[in-house]
């Protein structure tokens, strides 16, 4: 019976490979045989949209000149950052769980960038930038160590929701974080992660906190999705934050979404809330514009608005998937100065270095 299935398969085989030629000639005429990947790809025959120049500019000599030099030390930059951002993911993923291999889910990174802001009646500043997270995954896959430069429990609520708009000085000095991040799952919808760690500080802040989350379509045109998230600070602390949000694809190629956030401050003992509405689209394969409008409020003395804020984010990317420029300017409308107008325009460059562990 062996033999024969075996005689079969290689009968079949043989008649499929004399087919081949055959099929090739009946369409000599195909554009997938009759061009190469490169020949497609070449500046030639793509189309204009998809590059930010001249396709005659593209076999241009670039001239001498500081900012080429600058941008090519820069490009070294990323090569050598990434590579070591990698490296010390792969390290301590393999020191923590005391094997020789290192699993592919790393999701470490180093953010740095410059910003520079100016507002009414002020001078633009110029600041630096920097955020990390070290979030490794062991050889026991539900088990993670995470380490922050900054938690978002320790960030109010506004602050949050404008954080593009802020420079360093503006943002609240939260000190970095560590932790063991257990994960699982609650039936087949629901995922739920436990994170122990603390403050990394002198004295240390010890915490807890649990997050609850899922996505799903609706009808096939929205994307929903929630987040319930309990936590306790032993300096600060419990308190707990609800998230739901949602967003569609529209006309001419924008994506709709909106968020709705409910936190409960306990130093405070009051209730915050905010409600986002934002559009995006890809003007080109570089250029993304992004217009927001939000309403912040709070329970104390009672349920009122706090604050508002309309911003347009003008996002560029400048050289392949990790150096970016970003414009912003924004209105905001804080109760603390009557509702008037206070505008700021930001511009920011950042690199963003991140390394993927690949298994040996």
């Amino acid at each position: 019976m062996a033999e024969r299935y075996c005689s079969r398969l290689l009968r079949w085989t043989t008649r499929l490979l004399l087919a081949l030629p055959a099929i090739t000639i009946a369409a000599p005429d195909s554009p997938s045989l009759a061009r190469s990947i490169p020949e497609m790809l070449s500046p030639d025959t793509l189309p204009s949209r998809f590059f930010t120049f001249s396709p005659e500019e593209y076999w241009r000599e670039p001239r001498d000149s500081y900012w080429l030099s600058f941008s090519n030390w820069v490009l070294r930059q990323e090569r050598v950052q990434g590579a070591r951002v990698q490296s010390l993911g792969a390290w301590a993923d393999r020191t923590l769980s005391g094997s020789s291999q290192a699993l592919p889910d790393n999701e470490s990174y180093l953010r740095l960038g410059f910003a520079t802001e100016s507002e009414y009646s002020k001078l633009a500043r110029f600041e630096p930038e920097m955020r990390f997270r070290l979030d490794i995954p062991t050889t026991r896959r539900k088990l993670r160590l995470v380490i922050e430069s900054e938690s978002e429990e320790l960030i109010p609520l506004e602050e949050r929701q404008r954080d593009r708009q802020l420079t360093e000085p503006e943002r609240t000095d939260a000190e970095a974080t560590g932790a063991l991040r257990y994960l699982t799952r609650i039936g087949d919808a629901i995922n739920l992660s436990s994170d122990l760690g603390g403050r990394l500080r002198l004295p240390p802040d010890a915490f807890w906190r649990a997050t609850a989350s899922n996505r799903w379509q609706w009808h096939g045109l929205w994307t929903l999705g929630w987040q319930q998230r309990f936590y306790y600070y032993h300096q600060t602390g419990w308190g707990a934050r609800t998230w739901f949000g949602g967003g569609r694809s529209l006309a001419g190629g924008w994506q709709f979404q909106s968020s709705s956030e409910l936190e409960w401050v306990h130093p405070d003992r009051k209730f915050v809330a905010a409600q986002i509405f934002s559009l995006r689209k890809a003007l080109n394969n570089r250029s993304t514009l992004i217009p927001r409008i939000g309403i912040l409020g709070e329970s104390q003395p009672n349920w009122r608005t706090s604050s508002a804020f309309a911003d347009l984010t003008w996002r560029y990317r400048l050289h392949s998937d990790w150096l970016y420029a970003e414009l912003i300017p924004a209105l905001s409308f804080p109760r603390s100065e009557s509702f008037s107008d206070q505008g700021s325009v930001v511009f920011r460059i950042e690199m963003f270095f991140a390394g993927t562990v690949e298994t040996p």
